[in-house]
């Protein structure tokens, strides 16, 4: 007896087996977008081998457990709530003063506020509102040109390179400017560095030119090991630092201004114009000083780690046979790093999270970006987890990442 479409009906074929032998069957429905990214979320959560495990990708039960769990170690719970900036917001301004050699610090709720605060301080002072930083500072890349839209001020940019400005390109800008802005490490060019008399030059070549110095530290804390110098050390070169207490510290969100009193008593005065002096902070704040006594310590192990990761990174993709590869910088200044792969960004994104879903190792968690036709990168992080990871086992990652991808 005929089936439907002239296909002969088999009494024993299933309905399914039928329709797919007939055409009927329906299709598999596309992810969306938002599916996609719920799919990739999944497969790193469910992962049990990661180079890096950040609380921001916790559930919030998981990142409450954590925070009542450390917090007795850190500060006197029994101490009343603060109100307005004052107990534990106080501490931690301190502490942070403390560990940049700076007079004071200021408690903000982002660094996008404290940033745009310290630099309309140092305009008013310096009476000139241009600012010189790289074209890839976070201020441009990311805060929709917050300098310039909200403050004011007027951005010039030394180089267009990537890497921190030198000495030369400083001293010769063809433009008065009242505040150099230094990003330390710059992220967008692969968390690169100068080395320290690189450093020394280009800051003194602003105060050559009567400016300022304002340090981005927003990942300051882990550059300790490559400078061969300690915090205060390196805060020393800059008038005014900013520190984030999320990026490495694992922090909950949260920054600090330090500088001179002078400085830091003015900021706060901005700090409540522009919003930020909010009723209480503790948890943040809280979060912020286990990370200065959990995290802060053990960066340095990150950093030597993320030395012995990328190397067997670069093994692992010459020994697949990886056409073209790259591991940026060769030998990572801070404990993260780009790669570069010449695939398409949805090609390689597709693959760590397969990856991750199928081995339970996630090696590349972050999405990948596109560099240019057929080139995409992404960012590797080193922090506890990875520590677990022997070269072997991460040439082993690597291999089976690359089996993945269409050859």
């Amino acid at each position: 007896m005929p089936g439907r479409r002239g296909v002969l009906h088999d009494p024993g074929m299933s309905d399914t087996a039928e329709q797919a032998a007939d055409g009927s069957a329906e299709q598999p429905v596309e992810e969306t977008a938002e599916q996609r990214r719920e799919r990739r979320r999944m497969a790193w959560r469910g992962a049990r081998r990661v180079l890096w495990r950040p609380s921001f990708r916790s559930t919030v039960g998981e990142r409450l457990a954590r925070l009542t769990d450390a917090a007795p170690d850190v500060y006197d719970l029994d101490q009343p709530v603060d109100m307005y900036g004052n107990g534990i917001v106080e501490t931690l301004e301190e502490r942070v003063a403390g560990l940049l050699g700076k007079d004071a610090a200021a408690f903000f709720p982002s660094g996008t506020m404290a940033q745009q605060v310290a630099l309309r301080c140092w305009a008013g002072r310096t009476g000139n509102t241009t600012v010189a930083m790289h074209p890839l500072s976070h201020p441009e890349m990311h805060e929709r040109h917050s300098f310039s839209t909200v403050s004011g001020l007027r951005i010039v940019h030394p180089t267009r390179e990537p890497r921190l400005p030198s000495a030369d390109e400083v001293h010769d800008l063809a433009e008065p400017f009242g505040a150099l802005f230094v990003e330390l490490p710059l992220r967008e060019a692969g968390f690169v560095l100068p080395s320290w008399e690189e450093l020394v030059a280009v800051t003194d070549a602003a105060r050559e030119r009567d400016a300022v110095v304002h340090i981005d530290g927003a990942r300051l804390w882990e550059c300790t090991t490559h400078f061969g110098r300690p915090l205060d050390e390196i805060a020393d070169l800059a008038d005014s630092v900013y520190v984030s207490f999320y990026k490495s510290l694992d922090g909950i969100g949260g920054a600090a201004l330090a500088g001179p009193k002078t400085l830091v008593d003015e900021a706060k005065a901005w700090r409540h114009r522009y919003g930020g002096q909010i009723l209480q902070q503790f948890p943040t704040a809280l979060s912020a000083l286990i990370g200065l006594d959990k995290e802060l310590p053990r960066l340095p192990e990150y950093v030597d780690h993320a030395r012995v990761v990328a190397a067997a990174m670069r093994e692992g993709f010459a020994g697949a046979g990886v056409p073209w590869a790259r591991v940026h910088p060769e030998e990572p200044h801070t404990h993260q790093f780009q790669v570069w792969l010449p695939y398409e960004a949805d090609v390689l994104t597709d693959a760590g999270m397969r990856q991750a879903e199928e081995t339970k190792t996630s090696l590349f968690p972050q999405i990948w970006d596109r560099g240019g036709p057929g080139l995409a990168f992404t960012e590797v992080t080193v922090g506890a987890p990875g520590l677990e990871w022997t070269a072997q086992d991460v040439r082993a990652a690597v291999t089976d990442f690359v089996a993945r991808l269409p050859h």
